[in-house]
């Protein structure tokens, strides 16, 4: 009997030994992490070291303390179960299995980045001495001599639970009622570490496909040979058999329906983005004009009220709108976009790598086996689709509870804007003096207003027409002359256009003219029908101008000499010979002189009495287009009968339209 009784002992006492140790290993590691959140990470925040990356350091190590915390609670209220320890310690794993699995999966997938970095930092000499400073002032006692210390931790920790149940498992007898909790609880924690693992791999390859995305077009080009271009020659052609339905399609539901609403978000992220880039040109375009930077000579009154009104919307109103809409939308919107770029690259890459996986799978069905590279390959495709299944649900419900919040910032930002533009407008029109006058006496004051006005408009263009000095007609130099005529010649006097400003050529068959050019013209549309360039004949050269650059050309009659036009004979009255009496009266022959007015450009007043002071707008006759010395930097000109000097780039050429002065719209 003692013989029996003593191993039960011993197995009990064993038993007993490897609870306590879970349960005392979980009490320091629980410390252990607070010390690194509490004190390591808080102390460097507070150093606020711009090369530091501590979210990449130290990951979701606040969600594993949580987990952690909440587990320790449990497993310490199992000391008081005596005989129902076992299972209450199985239960315990079995309810944290999936938020394990959940939180310490995120943090063994970026473990490697965090040491990369830790590497990094130690060829810093700033920044090491800056972390060993802090682990000496927050934990001196652990003795670590490096973040690698703390950030392992948690890897260890998941990696160690079945080790421990395997342990109490083993002095546990097999006859006792926890034995089967106590395996299903080993099982699970195994499976979730191998869940992690598997989790773990498929980062990897997102991340080997994600970086290869990025070479330059050099690097693709040194990393093709024979084998990559057999490969990718061997998935065209099955892509092209399963378009000409040569060869059926590998389906899946699940994963299509995912991928289809992946694009569906992606094609609405890209339009709203080329919208607010849209917006906010117009925005840009709308705040070129600066009526509140103009002085008005004017007394106070509605275009002062607007002037201010102006002011405000510039100066305040519309900056702040910006800087918000910047903030809330434009940002916030770009970093969407971006988020997008990873799963489009591995969306892309699953296919590829699809294309594969079908060729190696009907290899592998004639053949009954496949080579080890090309074993890796399915693999890699069943790691790219299963992580693509398992992310994008996730990923299109953040995506969309995004995207569904920058459209209600957008939304409340112009909301916003209407009211403070309303409240302003309101400010200034509670200041005039019909703000609260009603609406049929308002627009009968409007329609008096208007009535009143155009009454001074008529009786002011009158004045101007009665006041204002005739037009000086220039003639036009013989070469001018001989090109008009030729024109008129060829095409007749009611084709003949005038050049209202310098056209600058910048298609083929466009032409380059200066302003005051005379043109036929030949064809009111281009080749495509465009009305808005028109063929034009410029006495040598044919090709289009804008039409909106070209006005009529109306010569005036002129008894002076100048330029002879032949009578035209036209119809039935033509005659290729006629003769006249020598007694009989010579017809009468027109002549015309083209209408060109030269006007000052600017003001001038003079500094000598051999120069004459003339006002913008002036008109003045050219006597000599250049000085005695025959510099043509200087013009001589009458002006209202006296005759001096003016720059000559003073001056301009003006047309002159028919009918002279201004007229109302009837």
């Amino acid at each position: 009997i003692y013989e029996e009784v003593l191993p039960n002992e011993k197995t009990e006492h064993s038993q007993r030994l490897a609870v306590e140790e879970l349960i005392t290993t979980e009490a320091s590691y629980v410390h252990n992490l607070q010390l690194c959140v509490s004190d390591i990470r808080a102390h460097l925040q507070e150093k606020q070291l711009p090369d530091l990356d501590l979210e990449g350091l130290f990951s979701n190590i606040d969600d594993i303390l949580h987990v952690a915390r909440r587990f320790l609670e449990g497993l310490e209220a199992t000391a008081n179960q005596d005989y129902e320890q076992l299972l209450c310690i199985s239960a315990l794993f079995q309810e944290f299995k999936e938020e394990m699995e959940t939180v310490y999966k995120i943090y063994c997938a970026s473990y490697e980045h965090a040491l990369l970095l830790v590497e990094s930092y130690r060829k810093d000499p700033r920044l090491q001495e800056e972390i060993l400073e802090t682990l000496k002032t927050t934990v001196p006692h652990t003795g670590a001599s490096d973040l690698s210390f703390f950030l392992v931790m948690p890897v260890q920790r998941i990696t160690k639970y079945p080790l421990l149940l395997q342990k109490i498992l083993e002095n546990t007898p097999a006859s006792a009622s926890a034995y089967p909790a106590l395996q299903s609880a080993f099982s699970a924690m195994a499976e979730v570490n191998t869940n992690i693992n598997e989790y773990k791999r498929r980062k990897e390859v997102a991340t080997k496909y994600n970086k290869a995305e990025h070479l330059t077009l050099r690097d693709r080009f040194a990393r093709l040979n024979t084998h990559s271009i057999a490969k990718k020659t061997t998935r065209l052609s099955r892509l092209l058999m399963h378009e000409a339905g040569i060869v059926s399609k590998t389906e899946d539901k699940e994963y299509d329906d995912l991928e289809e609403k992946f694009q569906h978000v992606a094609s609405s992220v890209t339009a709203l983005k080329e919208n607010v880039v849209s917006y906010l040109k117009h925005l840009e375009t709308f705040l070129l004009s600066t009526p509140h930077k103009h002085e008005l000579q004017i007394d106070e009154g509605a275009a002062q009220q607007y002037r201010r009104f102006a002011g405000c919307l510039h100066r305040t109103v519309l900056p702040e709108f910006r800087q918000r809409l910047d903030r809330l939308v434009c940002q916030p919107l770009c970093s969407l976009s971006d988020m997008l770029v990873g799963p489009q690259q591995l969306v892309k890459k699953r296919l590829d790598k699809l294309l594969d996986y079908e060729e190696i799978q009907e290899r592998k069905s004639e053949m009954g086996s496949v080579t080890y590279n090309e074993e890796a390959a399915m693999n890699t495709y069943l790691a790219i689709n299963a992580l693509l299944v398992a992310e994008l649900p996730r990923f299109n419900q953040v995506a969309v509870q995004l995207l569904g919040q920058i459209l209600c910032s957008f939304t409340v930002l112009q909301r916003d804007l209407a009211t403070q533009v309303l409240q302003e407008a309101e400010k200034e029109l509670e200041q005039m003096p019909h703000s609260h006058m009603p609406l049929p006496r308002f627009w009968k004051m409007v329609e008096d207003a208007l009535q009143q006005s155009g009454a001074q408009l008529r009786t002011f263009c009158q004045k101007f027409e009665t006041v204002m000095p005739s037009p000086v007609s220039q003639p036009l130099n013989p070469a001018e002359e001989r090109k008009v005529l030729s024109l008129v010649n060829k095409h007749g006097p009611d084709k003949l256009y005038q050049v209202t400003s310098n056209i600058s050529g910048s298609k083929d068959l466009d032409l380059t003219l200066q302003r005051g050019q005379i043109v036929a013209l030949l064809q009111s549309v281009d080749t495509k029908g465009n009305t808005s360039r028109w063929l034009v004949d410029a006495g040598g050269p044919r090709g289009f101008v804008p039409s909106g650059k070209l006005q009529p050309y109306h010569p005036v009659q002129s008894q002076q000499p100048g330029m002879q036009m032949p009578a035209l004979e036209r119809g039935a009255e033509r005659r290729r010979h006629s003769y006249a009496l020598p007694g009989a009266p010579k017809p009468q022959v027109s002549t015309f002189t083209p209408a060109f007015q030269v006007v000052a450009g600017f003001s001038f007043a003079a500094r000598s009495p051999q120069e004459i002071s003339i006002q913008a707008g002036q008109p003045v006759l050219v006597l000599e287009p250049h000085d005695k010395k025959g510099s043509k930097e200087w013009s001589l000109v009458d002006v209202n009968g006296q005759k001096g000097y003016v720059p000559s780039s003073y001056l301009m050429t003006v047309p002159v339209q028919e009918p002279l002065g201004w007229s109302l719209p009837v």
